[in-house]
């Protein structure tokens, strides 16, 4: 018997020692309601020596064509609809993992319980991909907002209990500043009491160390001051064996419209135009260098490259890999 008829046999002899049971089951019709959720997100790749696992925090609904800003709503909503996308649109809150081998540093922390129940799933991706929050040795902030570092704090406790907090100087002398959260707009404030809720236990521990405008936060990463969103927002590099990773922060919403026109803002900038400044010189250099590129807030697990095209730019999501 040749391996192809040897294999041909195969079906009919387990039907034959499945015997009646099998014909049964395959009969059977039980109902079973709808699960409604996702398994924990994770997404593993390779970086030279190091290996990185993106994490899933969740999704949240904006309606995009309220809050983006130097556009129309009429706009938004068909750009959004040329791409299959409906309003409120889905945006993801993703955070990255860097296992050096010696050490595991977290780009991010995602929401916590901060941002409704769609969110706060960083720690069940975490566990789902075979780690523990005391494993983590440092947590790297792009910036403060809620949705970096409300992940920060569990149960009134600190989360990474072994970790040192990393972050821009600017970050932390404006979002833990009481006279900054005084002059801010009242619909804004509570991002100052979340920012001083999720930071200060660390800080209080010892663990908090702030690190200047393009200066490393520790050694092996580097960071690329991109101010506009926040005044210290920036991205965060890592590199190994030639190849170069950069998580961005929120360089953009979403993979849609900011590629194709980089003026557009959106509402939670704190300063817009000098956000969309930086938008365009972040394009500009992943499109000459050809590094990898990680968004906070592109589509999970927001991994790919930034080319050029006809207009402007187009986003390049990284081709999924098994293993």
């Amino acid at each position: 018997m040749d391996r192809r008829n040897f294999l041909r046999t195969i079906p009919a002899a387990a039907l034959a020692f499945s015997g009646p049971a099998l014909l049964n089951n395959s009969a059977a019709k039980a109902a079973a309601p709808f699960a409604k959720y996702q398994a924990p997100g994770f997404y593993r790749m390779p970086l030279g020596d190091y290996e990185i696992t993106a994490l899933s925090d969740g999704t949240i609904p904006l309606p995009l064509d309220e809050l983006y800003r130097e556009t129309t709503a009429a706009h938004v909503k068909e750009a959004l609809e040329a791409t299959f996308l409906k309003l409120p649109a889905m945006v993801s809150v993703n955070a990255y993992l860097v296992n050096m081998g010696d050490r595991l540093v977290l780009i991010d922390a995602g929401t916590g319980p901060l941002l409704g129940p769609s969110l706060g799933k960083l720690p069940q991706a975490l566990a789902a991909a075979g780690y523990e929050p005391e494993q983590v040795d440092a947590v790297i902030l792009t910036h403060i907002h809620t949705d970096h570092s409300g992940g920060l704090m569990f149960d009134g406790k600190r989360l990474f209990p072994n970790a040192t907090l990393h972050v821009n100087k600017r970050e932390v002398d404006y979002w833990l500043d009481p006279a900054h959260r005084a002059a801010a707009p009242e619909a804004k404030q509570n991002l100052f009491d979340e920012a001083v809720a999720s930071v200060n236990p660390y800080a209080e521990a010892g663990r908090l160390d702030t690190f200047g405008d393009n200066e490393g936060p520790i050694p092996g990463f580097r960071s690329i001051w991109r101010p506009g969103h926040t005044p210290g927002h920036s991205s965060i590099v890592a590199e190994s064996g030639g190849e170069t990773f950069v998580a961005w922060g929120d360089i953009t919403h979403g993979d849609v419209l900011q590629f194709d026109e980089p003026k557009i803002t959106i509402d939670f900038d704190e300063d817009p135009a000098q956000a969309a400044n930086s938008r365009k010189v972040a394009f500009a250099e992943a499109v000459e260098q050809r590094y990898w590129v990680a968004g906070a807030h592109i589509a999970f697990p927001g991994i790919g490259h930034v080319r050029t095209d006809s207009t402007e730019y187009d986003w390049v999501p990284a081709n999924y890999r098994a293993g």
